[in-house]
């Protein structure tokens, strides 16, 4: 009977032991986000809050198990805080707001964190650099991953509008032109195939569109084109107007640049709608916390001259010894793996806490 209670009380232990190292997960919602805590049972005190890419609706948390990005912030001891953001879309209003107000809720039920970070992938990456920019006394570090790491006003006008215009000047009518886009467009694999048909049935145009976005294939080519066209739908709806305004922009990169300024549409922006994307949000480099951008060196949606903007901010607001580019030699749109993000979340907290700042470039 002894050794029956001994064996049962072993199994208990082992038990409560393999129960205990599961991270305490809470779900819920806050002024219309839902929302996700994961705390680790051996916590250390701090605190990530990550914020999600751009998606075209609220994100919600049903999946049970955190994706393996996270994991690496659970396995250093971090609790883990997320937003799903009360609205889709390039929600940077209400993403500031709600991550803002899901990070005073930990601290009033879970403690005041003994320090605070942020991340997030492209448009997440955009937050994180947003965030440790507005709220310096708040957060000690950021960690950008694949960020969108522009103003928005240079990033959706240069990059999303600018995209579609050019194509437009060789593709007439292949897509709803900029102004013009239905309310129920959507995106879809169909509606990628389709464009990708068309730009193989042209390839001297489609070579001109690959050159002057440098995206190298037609197949990544169309998939930009489709979700760059739902992007300028959803912010023209948003900011009430149209925001973009190329009127004084000279095209390049071209095999007849003279052709393309001559021929390509020109479009004034609404001011109102302007001004909304100038206030959600325009990046200032402006940093008083460290902060740690990895990228790919071959992205075709944010290419290296937007995520090389941010570094420009910076030396131009007196703030470049807090900012760090590091890179990986991969493909791919947000393609860094778990353990790159968590050699970048090493150091970046080795520089928080003892000042020395990583070396830029590839990351070891």
């Amino acid at each position: 009977m002894l050794a029956h209670m001994t064996r049962t009380l072993c199994l208990l232990v082992l038990l409560c032991g393999l129960v205990r190292a599961q991270p305490k997960t809470e779900t819920g919602e806050i002024n219309g986000a839902k929302f996700r805590i994961d705390v680790p049972d051996a916590w250390n005190g701090g605190l990530v809050l990550y914020c999600h890419g751009y998606n075209p609706k609220p994100v919600t948390y049903d999946n049970p198990k955190p994706n393996p990005v996270l994991d690496v912030f659970l396995q250093a001891g971090y609790a883990v805080a997320q937003s799903g953001y009360a609205a889709g879309g390039w929600a940077i209003e209400e993403a500031v707001q709600d991550t803002e107000a899901l990070r005073r809720y930990f601290a009033a039920k879970y403690g005041r964190p003994k320090e605070t970070y942020v991340t997030g992938h492209s448009m997440g990456g955009f937050l994180t650099l947003a965030l440790v920019e507005m709220f310096p006394a708040i957060y000690d570090g950021g960690l950008a991953l694949c960020a969108a790491a522009a103003p928005s006003v240079v990033l959706l006008s240069r990059r999303v509008f600018d995209l579609r215009v050019v194509f437009d000047y060789f593709f007439p009518g292949a897509l709803p032109g900029p102004l013009r886009i239905p309310a129920d467009y959507a995106m879809s694999p169909a509606l990628t195939q389709e464009l990708v048909n068309r730009l193989e049935a042209h390839p001297d145009k489609a070579a001109e569109v690959r050159r002057y976005s440098g995206i190298r294939s037609n197949k990544e080519l169309a998939g930009a084109l489709v979700f760059f066209t739902y992007i300028l739908k959803e912010l023209q709806e948003r900011a009430g107007g149209n925001p973009f305004d190329n009127r004084n922009i000279l095209y390049e990169g071209t095999s007849d640049d003279n052709a393309l300024n001559d021929g390509v549409a020109r479009y004034e922006a609404d001011p109102r709608a302007a001004e909304y994307l100038r206030n959600y949000y325009t990046l200032t480099g402006r940093l008083a916390r460290p902060v740690l951008a990895i990228q790919t060196t071959y992205d075709p949606l944010i290419p290296a001259w937007v995520t090389n903007t941010y570094t420009t901010l910076t030396e131009t607001s007196g703030a470049s010894q807090w900012f760090v580019q590091q890179y990986v030699k991969r493909d791919g749109h947000c393609t860094i793996l778990p353990a790159e993000v968590q050699r970048g979340f090493e150091q970046l907290r080795e520089w928080r806490r003892s000042g020395r700042r990583p070396a830029p470039g590839e990351i070891k």
